[in-house]
């Protein structure tokens, strides 16, 4: 078996708080900076701009309707909220009642199905999270539960079919697949990928491999399905989340910062960075 390649990033920006959910959209990265409220855009130079910020401290995510409007899960609220074309936000969709835990991530797929997950029953005592869920979000505005006991619900991608979401369930070490069916309903769950680390947020390429992020294993990691490690990016401090973009979208962008704890996650501490390295394969699916 070939040795998987370990590859060097370079620094793009720094000087953020924890950067989650990137997503590669009209031409620059687009990233939740968690602790701040912001939604920041970042160009091919590495410019920074504050899109909007939002009330939400953290958990909170990002992604697109096909329409071009902006969603925004806040995530401790649990709301799922649109951007306007005046810029207001209003309520999308109301997932308060559905969980007693935070909500996590999102994704769009080609056929405007949304799914957030996260949420779930109530954290054990002296656990941060319980069990994770997941909700979808119909084009009709109809909220339903479509998966439960996720273990950590994180980073979601969708196959460019629409045919396939793949799940990173941090705490089980593992990918976890589902066919979509016409109606949006997830089914025929399964394991992706077994893995030597702790999956955080992910993306697909065009040759059928995911990228994950791992946090205490600080790097970011290709694997095909089955679980064979093909490339490996190892940096100085954990790894939360990777996307796939630039001009042909085979330019891996990391979001790294220093960990130190669920409760340390809010502080004026500004270790967050974002990588890249140029990906053997470009993105495709969602986001």
């Amino acid at each position: 078996m070939q040795k998987p390649l370990v590859t060097p990033a370079r620094l793009v920006t720094e000087g953020l708080a924890f950067g989650e959910s990137p997503r590669w959209h009209d031409d620059r990265l687009w990233l939740c900076n968690w602790g701040t409220g912001e939604i920041v855009a970042i160009d091919a130079g590495g410019n920074k701009e504050v899109v909007l910020t939002v009330p939400a401290v953290l958990p909170y995510s990002i992604d697109w309707l096909p329409d071009g409007r902006l969603l925004v899960v806040s995530g401790r609220e649990g709301l799922l909220l649109r951007q306007e074309a005046d810029g207001s936000l209003v309520i999308h969709a109301d997932l308060h009642d559905l969980s007693k835990s935070p909500w996590n991530e999102i994704v769009v797929d080609g056929r405007g199905n949304i799914y957030v997950n996260g949420g779930g029953p109530a954290p054990a005592p002296g656990e941060h999270f319980g069990p994770g869920t997941i909700v979808l979000i119909g084009p009709d505005g109809a909220v339903r539960q479509v998966a439960e006991d996720i273990a950590f619900a994180n980073g979601m991608a969708v196959t460019p079919d629409s045919q396939t979401l793949i799940v990173a369930e941090s705490h089980a070490n593992r990918l976890t697949a589902f066919d979509i069916a016409a109606d949006g309903s997830l089914a025929n769950r399964r394991i992706w990928a077994d893995l030597d680390g702790y999956p955080d947020g992910i993306c697909l390429d065009a040759e059928g491999a995911v990228w994950y992020a791992d946090v205490p294993n600080k790097h970011c990691v290709r694997v095909r399905e089955g679980g064979e490690v093909l490339q490996t990016v190892t940096v100085d401090r954990g790894c939360f989340a990777c996307m796939l973009g630039g001009a042909d979208r085979q330019t891996l962008f990391i979001l790294a910062a220093e960990w130190r704890g669920f409760e340390h996650m809010v502080s004026d501490a500004r270790t967050g960075r974002v990588l890249s390295v140029e990906a053997p394969a470009p993105g495709i699916g969602w986001p």
